[in-house]
C-alpha cells in the first residue's frame, strides 16, 4: 500500500522497544515504555495558506524525530506499524 499524508501530516516509523534492560533482565510486553523516537518515511506537502500558497515542511524523509508520548494516531500500513502525526506535534528532530 502507498500511503500519502495531505497537508503538514507527516508518517513516522517508530524505534524498536527495548526488550531487555541494560542489565539483562528481559521485559514483558505490558512493562515496555512506548517509544518516542521514529524515522520519518513521509511528508505531506505543507499547509495550507490563507493566500492559497504551501508553508515550508521543516522535516524531510529520513529525518529521526523526537515526539510526545501520546502523539499521532498509530497505524498499520503493510503489516507494520507507523504513527501519523502533524509536524506541529513533533518535538524535535534528532542529530
Amino acid at each position: 500500500m502507498n500511503l500519502k499524508p495531505l497537508n503538514d501530516k507527516i508518517i513516522v516509523k517508530p524505534d524498536e522497544t527495548e526488550s531487555q534492560t541494560a542489565s539483562g533482565i528481559y521485559l514483558p510486553e505490558s512493562a515496555k515504555e512506548k517509544p518516542q523516537t521514529g524515522k520519518i518515511v513521509a511528508v505531506g506537502p505543507g499547509q495550507l495558506n490563507d493566500d492559497g500558497t504551501r508553508s515550508g515542511m521543516n522535516v524531510k524523509k529520513g529525518d529521526k524525530v523526537l515526539y510526545g508520548k501520546y502523539s499521532g494516531t498509530e497505524i498499520e500500513v503493510s503489516g507494520v506499524t507507523h504513527m501519523i502525526m502533524s509536524e506541529g506535534e513533533l518535538l524535535g528532530v534528532v542529530e
